[in-house]
């Protein structure tokens, strides 16, 4: 099945810290791509696989239905692909999947990425609680999500690279600032994405229709 990587990859790029603009020299090579899968093996019994991992490591990679569903959801962990800065190989099919990549967008948006960087604070406050220690990269990822999830209702566009924000970001990983700081800073950014999502030009469902040309287009391309 690990063919299907290496011989259908239509997308792959560079995501986490490195397309993020907080790595360190010892960082890990995150790295995420798309296939697709011949038309005619969907003819079979036994089905194509919707992702696959490796066959690097740190390497994960989803069939092209599968991402196209998870980012009309508002994934933000697929969205993030889309958007990455670094791109290591791209195809027709890839360009194509970029070229369109807005329609996925929503005002759920504003729903998802809420609810990611709740659920992340909610793990830390609850560590907290527990153990008295302080996941600082988790509390870290939260803020980056409240602020991503802003960004997008307002702009459009998916933020990866925060780089401009780099300083302050590693200061919430490396535990520098002080808890009731860093859950004011989340506080804030709540409140900000709320206003955000009020105020969003984003439609109230992605577009579907969009996504149905764009995976026909795909599936005739590969059948021949």
């Amino acid at each position: 099945m690990i063919d299907l990587v290496e011989r259908h990859t239509v997308l792959a790029v560079v995501v986490g810290s490195r397309a993020y603009g907080l790595h360190g020299p010892d960082s890990d090579l995150d790295r995420r791509g798309v296939f697709v899968a011949p038309t005619r093996a969907f003819w079979l019994l036994d089905k194509p696989p919707t992702h696959l991992d490796g066959p690097a490591e740190e390497q994960f990679s989803w069939e092209m239905e599968r991402i196209c569903v998870l980012a009309l959801q508002g994934n933000p962990t697929v969205l993030e692909v889309l958007w990455s800065p670094l791109i290591e190989a791209i195809t027709v099919d890839g360009e194509e999947l970029l070229a369109m990549r807005r329609a996925f967008l929503s005002r759920r948006v504003a729903e998802t990425y809420g609810n990611y960087a709740r659920d992340q604070l909610d793990r830390v406050t609850a560590r907290r609680e527990r153990t008295g220690e302080t996941n600082h990269k988790q509390a870290m990822h939260m803020i980056r999500l409240l602020l991503a999830g802003a960004h997008v209702l307002r702009t459009g566009e998916v933020l990866v690279d925060v780089r401009h924000l780099r300083e302050e970001l590693l200061a919430v990983r490396r535990g520098d600032l002080a808890w009731e700081s860093v859950t004011a800073w989340a506080a804030d950014l709540q409140a900000t994405l709320a206003d955000a999502a009020a105020a969003t030009a984003l439609p109230e469902q992605p577009d579907r229709t969009a996504v149905d040309r764009l995976l026909t287009t795909v599936r005739e391309r590969n059948l021949r």
